[in-house]
C-alpha cells in the first residue's frame, strides 16, 4: 500500500493514553485517503497487452502479471476504437486491487451512523426504521426493472400500485385527489403553490403575497419566493403556535395563500387550524399545509377536515422508505376539490379496460392542468415501499403508529424537562418531537457542545438550532420505532450531558473525544471546503 505512512496516526489519542503504530484502536480503524492507500503509478488489475496477433502462430494476447510483451514481428498494435477521443493525460486515480477498494469503502461505512445502528433522533425528519419487507417488495421483478418509456400495456400492474396508493393517501387525508409526481417534500411544496397559482389565474386573480408563520418549516418561504411570490411572516404566540389575530389582521385581497406546518416545528399541533382555514378562505386565499410531520397525526386527523387545500406527504418519512443521502424521495400532494382540476401531469386514470396515464395538457381529462413538473410519473421504489408499509399496518395500525410516536416524544420531554429547558412544555403534550433550549446552561456552554458529547455516548445528535424561534434549540424526534429500553438509554446519556452543561464542564468543548475525528470548524468547512486532494 505505497503512499500510506504507518506510525503517523491522525486519530486522537484515547483517554487511556494507549498509542498504536497504525493509528487503529481496536475496531476503530484509522482509515487513510484512497490516494494514500495506492498511487497513480501502479494498478491493481492486470490488463491484456494491447498487442494482438496479426495472424498465424505466436500465442494469444499477453495476460501475464505486468510482464513486458516480447517483441515479435508477427505482432502489431491494434488501434483503439475511441476515434481520437482517448485521454492524453493520466487519470490521476490510485491503482487499487478489488480487495483494497472494497475494504476501504467498507471501513469508511463503519465510521458512519445509520438507522440500522441506533436511534436517529433528528427532529422534524422522522428517521424511522425501514421494514425489510418493504425493501423486498421494491425489488420484485416488474417494479425494480421498469422503464419509464415502456408501453402502458406492459406496466398495468405498476399503474395499479400508483392508483391504490393514491386511494390510500386521499382516504387518510380526506382530500379530493392527489398528484403523485413530485419527487420530494420541497418539490411537493412547489407543486402545491403552482396549483394554487393556476387556480387564481383561472379566476383572473393576481395575488402576489404568501404568508408564512414563524413556526413553519424553512423550505416554505423558500418555495413561495421561488414561485415568484412576496413572503411575509406571521408571528407565533408565547405558546409556540400561529397568532390567529395577527394572521386575520394581515389577510387581504393581495394574499394568495398561507403556508402552515401542522404539527409545527415546535412539535405542537395548531389547535386553531380550522379557524385559520376559515379566515383564509373568507379572504379568497388558499391554505397550504406542510405535511412533513404527518407521522404525528396519520390515522387520527384528516387535513381535509381542517380546511387544508394542498399538502405534500413525504413518503420517505411517514411511510417508511429510505431517508437521507439526497434521495430518492417522493412527495405526493393531496389537493382539495377547488384545486384538483389544476393538478400537474401526468396522472393515472382508472378505466373499465385498465389504467391510462394522462400526459397531455390538451387531454379532455385535464383541460386546466398547470402542466408537468417532472419528466415521468414518480419514483416507483418509493411507491411500492409506501404501499407495502400501509397495507402491512392497515388503518388501525397507522393509527397506532402516530400514537406511539407521540407517546415516545412525550416520554423524552417529561423525563428531561427538569434538566433541560422545555420552552413549550407547559402548553400541553407535544406531538412527534420534543423541543428543548439552552436556557440554564453555564456561560460559554452551547447546544453544539451537548450535541458533540452525544457522539461520545454513541448517539447521533438531535436537530440543533431549529426552529429559530427558540434560542439554542434542540429538537428530538424518536418516532414510533424505538423501544422503552432504547429511549431510557438515550435519556440517560442526554440527562448526564445536560447536567454537565449546567455545571459548566469545560471538557464539553473538546467533545467528541472518542470519535474517529475530533470536532471540526463547521463554519470554515462550509464556507471554504477543501474538495481536492493534493499529494
Amino acid at each position: 500500500m505505497s503512499g500510506w505512512k504507518p506510525g503517523t496516526p491522525q486519530a486522537p489519542e484515547g483517554s487511556d493514553g494507549v498509542h498504536t503504530v497504525t493509528g487503529n484502536r481496536g475496531l476503530m480503524l484509522e482509515e487513510p485517503l484512497v490516494f494514500e492507500i495506492g498511487n497513480t503509478e501502479t494498478t491493481g488489475v492486470d490488463f491484456p497487452s494491447p498487442l494482438t496477433l496479426a495472424g498465424g502462430a505466436g500465442g494469444g494476447p499477453d495476460t501475464g502479471s505486468g510482464s513486458t510483451p516480447t517483441a515479435d514481428s508477427s505482432r502489431v498494435r491494434e488501434g483503439n476504437r475511441l476515434g481520437g477521443l482517448d485521454r492524453s493525460e493520466s487519470f490521476g486515480l490510485p491503482g487499487l486491487s478489488e480487495p483494497e477498494t472494497v475494504r476501504h469503502y467498507t471501513r469508511l461505512s463503519r465510521q458512519n451512523y445509520a438507522i440500522d445502528c441506533g436511534i436517529f433522533p433528528l427532529g422534524s425528519c422522522t428517521m424511522k426504521h425501514n421494514p425489510r419487507l418493504n425493501e423486498k417488495v421494491a425489488r420484485m421483478p416488474g417494479f425494480s426493472d421498469l422503464h419509464p418509456l415502456q408501453p402502458e400495456s406492459t406496466v398495468q400492474g405498476a399503474l395499479g400500485v400508483i392508483d391504490e396508493l393514491a386511494h390510500w393517501l386521499v382516504s387518510l387525508t380526506g382530500m379530493a385527489g392527489v398528484a403523485m409526481s413530485p419527487k420530494a417534500g420541497a418539490h411537493g411544496e412547489l407543486c402545491g403553490i403552482l396549483t394554487i397559482r393556476a387556480a387564481l389565474e383561472a379566476r383572473g386573480d393576481a395575488r402576489q403575497v404568501i404568508l408564512v408563520p414563524e413556526s413553519a418549516h424553512g423550505t416554505n418561504p423558500a418555495t413561495a419566493a421561488f414561485a415568484g411570490y412576496a413572503v411575509e411572516n406571521i408571528p407565533a404566540t408565547a405558546e409556540g403556535r400561529v397568532d390567529l389575530a395577527a394572521l386575520e389582521a394581515r389577510l387581504g385581497p393581495d394574499v394568495a395563500a398561507v403556508m402552515i406546518t401542522n404539527p409545527n416545528t415546535c412539535g405542537l399541533f395548531e389547535r386553531e387550524m380550522k379557524a385559520i382555514s376559515d379566515a383564509v378562505h373568507a379572504a379568497g386565499a388558499f391554505v397550504y399545509c406542510d405535511g412533513a410531520n404527518f407521522n404525528a397525526v396519520v390515522g387520527r386527523v384528516r387535513p381535509g377536515d381542517l380546511g387544508v387545500d394542498a399538502m405534500h406527504i413525504n413518503l420517505h418519512k411517514t411511510f417508511s422508505t429510505p431517508h437521507g443521502g439526497g434521495g430518492p424521495g417522493s412527495g405526493p400532494v393531496v389537493l382539495s376539490e377547488a384545486l384538483m382540476p389544476f393538478a400537474p401531469l401526468p396522472f393515472v386514470r382508472k378505466t373499465d379496460a385498465g389504467f391510462d396515464l394522462i400526459e397531455e395538457e390538451d387531454d379532455a381529462a385535464a383541460p386546466q392542468s398547470f402542466g408537468r413538473m417532472a419528466a415521468f410519473h414518480g419514483q416507483m421504489g418509493m411507491f411500492t415501499r409506501a404501499l407495502a408499509y400501509i397495507l402491512s399496518h392497515g388503518a388501525d395500525g397507522l393509527r397506532q403508529v402516530s400514537g406511539d410516536a407521540v407517546l415516545n416524544a412525550n416520554y423524552i420531554l417529561r423525563r428531561c424537562e427538569d434538566v433541560l429547558d422545555a420552552p413549550f412544555g407547559a402548553t400541553g403534550p407535544c406531538m412527534h418531537e420534543a423541543l428543548f433550549s439552552d436556557a440554564g446552561f453555564a456561560e460559554g456552554v452551547a447546544t453544539l457542545d451537548l450535541a458533540k458529547a452525544l457522539i461520545d455516548e454513541g448517539f447521533h445528535p438531535m436537530t440543533m438550532y431549529f426552529p429559530l424561534v427558540v434560542h439554542g434549540a434542540m429538537l428530538v424526534e424518536p418516532t414510533e420505532c424505538e423501544s422503552k429500553a432504547t429511549l431510557d438509554q438515550f435519556i440517560m446519556a442526554l440527562r448526564s450531558i445536560a447536567e454537565r452543561a449546567r455545571a459548566g464542564d469545560e471538557s464539553l468543548h473538546q467533545a467528541p473525544q472518542l470519535a474517529p475525528r475530533r470536532r471540526l470548524d463547521e463554519t470554515l468547512a462550509a464556507r471554504r471546503p477543501v474538495l481536492a486532494w493534493e499529494g
